[in-house]
């Protein structure tokens, strides 16, 4: 059996690591003869630092599967976006101060620092200055990146983009501002080969069409030789949900959005609670 976890909100806890349990039941499913991967919106190398934390060696289908590497990081599979393609929509992002967004490479999380200095002092805003939950979405944001393994502020972002090496496999966008939001998604939607999906409601994840966590996660399951049907998933968020479409058997976090409990076969428990390693625990009953 092929057993594919999502990262944030699934195999990591609110702390962004993988608790002991969790880990034990990974090692302990690997022990039998299961392969158990990694499918993450993460990059490679973010998704790779937090299994070396604890130990674990799997394959990752990472930056929502536009890219699916064995342990040691060897490529398998790989859909990268055109980036002549986006470069308009990421200048028009540029300009407006309230779109938060970043750009990931093979190995790498770029972000214009303007960008990030604007979040910080949202987030450090004392009560009051701005609503409440505004300050509170934008500091969560702000200690996610600081979990990010391989974050690089530019001065400006073309530095990326004008560079003909750097191959582009993902952008992130975030606002507050929903009307933003759906401009940059009109703008993106515009432009042929693309997929624009959500890890939350104030954020836009745009891959190449290819690039799912469904299409990463059949890949790898083909490397490996593994029927969709032996093919389990667990997960939280939207981005989860092309890989809930294609496997035999879909687990749910407690956590987890609506549309995704509706869709599962079994519901365990949070991330908070190692909802994976009792997963693992009913996929193995089974």
């Amino acid at each position: 059996m092929l057993i594919a976890l999502d990262m944030d909100g699934t195999l990591l806890n609110e702390d962004g690591v993988i608790s002991l349990g969790n880990r034990e039941a990974i090692v302990h499913a690997q022990s039998l003869g299961h392969i158990v991967a990694i499918a993450s919106g993460r990059s490679y190398m973010d998704a790779e630092r937090q299994l070396r934390l604890a130990d674990l060696q799997c394959p990752v289908v990472s930056l929502n599967g536009a890219a699916a590497a064995l342990p040691g990081g060897m490529i398998v599979a790989s859909r990268p976006l055109d980036k002549e393609d986006l470069i308009p929509v990421l200048r028009w992002m540029n300009e407006i101060p309230e779109l938060y967004y970043e750009i990931y490479t093979e190995d790498n999380v770029y972000v214009e620092l303007n960008k990030r200095v604007r979040l910080e002092k949202l987030a450090s805003m004392e009560a009051g200055e701005v609503p409440e939950n505004v300050r509170w979405i934008v500091k969560l944001l702000v200690e996610k990146q600081f979990q990010q393994a391989a974050v690089t502020y530019v001065e400006h972002m073309d530095e990326i983009w004008s560079k003909q090496e750097n191959v582009i496999y993902k952008a992130l966008a975030f606002s507050l501002n929903p009307d933003l939001l759906k401009e940059a998604s009109t703008r993106f939607a515009s432009i042929p080969g693309l997929i624009i999906t959500s890890s939350h409601e104030d954020n836009l994840e745009i891959n190449h069409h290819e690039a799912t966590k469904g299409h990463g996660v059949t890949l790898l399951a083909s490397h490996f030789g593994i029927a969709m049907e032996d093919v389990a998933v667990m997960g939280d968020s939207y981005n989860d949900l092309p890989m809930f479409k294609v496997a035999g058997h879909r687990i749910a976090m407690a956590n987890a959005a609506p549309i995704l409990k509706e869709m599962s076969d079994y519901i365990t428990f949070s991330n908070n609670e190692d909802g994976v390693a009792e997963g693992i625990r009913y996929l193995l009953k089974k």
